[in-house]
């Protein structure tokens, strides 16, 4: 009798699973400071609102240019970027990949299962800076109007 009992105590025990999960943010950021690592991308490209919003920052956000589709146990990361004049943009993009998958590998346990990349734009390095230096200004500009 007493075997009986302890086994209808066990039917009886609600089973508890341990889970991971991680915001959409976090991963758009993992991988932006991922491809943030790799030489010739000059910046990620959010589009017109993001360069809007963008100028009320005192920063860039790390995020821009970065949509992530998070499941459970794999992501698919979508990327809008700038890509440096004068580069290999297929040995660009592998390098991106490869950094990505690692760092979200690393950090998350999660597979990267597809990125897509889209370049946006391609510069030289002096544009670039030039047109940084531009939107830094108006930025000031506005914030001193505020």
């Amino acid at each position: 009798m007493a075997n009986e009992n302890v086994n209808v105590n066990r039917t009886e025990e609600t089973i508890r699973q341990n889970k991971l999960t991680f915001e959409e943010q976090v991963i758009k950021k993992i991988a932006g400071l991922a491809t943030s690592e790799v030489q010739g991308i000059l910046s990620m490209s959010g589009g017109f609102m993001s360069g809007l919003t963008d100028r009320f920052r005192s920063t860039e956000d790390i995020t821009k240019g970065i949509d992530a589709e998070v499941g459970e146990r794999q992501v698919a990361l979508d990327l809008r970027v700038i890509v440096e004049y004068g580069k290999n943009i297929p040995g660009v993009f592998n390098e991106t990949v490869t950094k990505i998958k690692a760092a979200m590998s690393e950090m998350t346990g999660l597979e990267v299962v597809e990125v897509n990349m889209h370049v946006e734009d391609v510069m030289t390095k002096a544009e670039f800076d030039a047109k940084s230096r531009a939107s830094e200004s108006e930025v000031e500009t506005s914030r001193e109007l505020v």
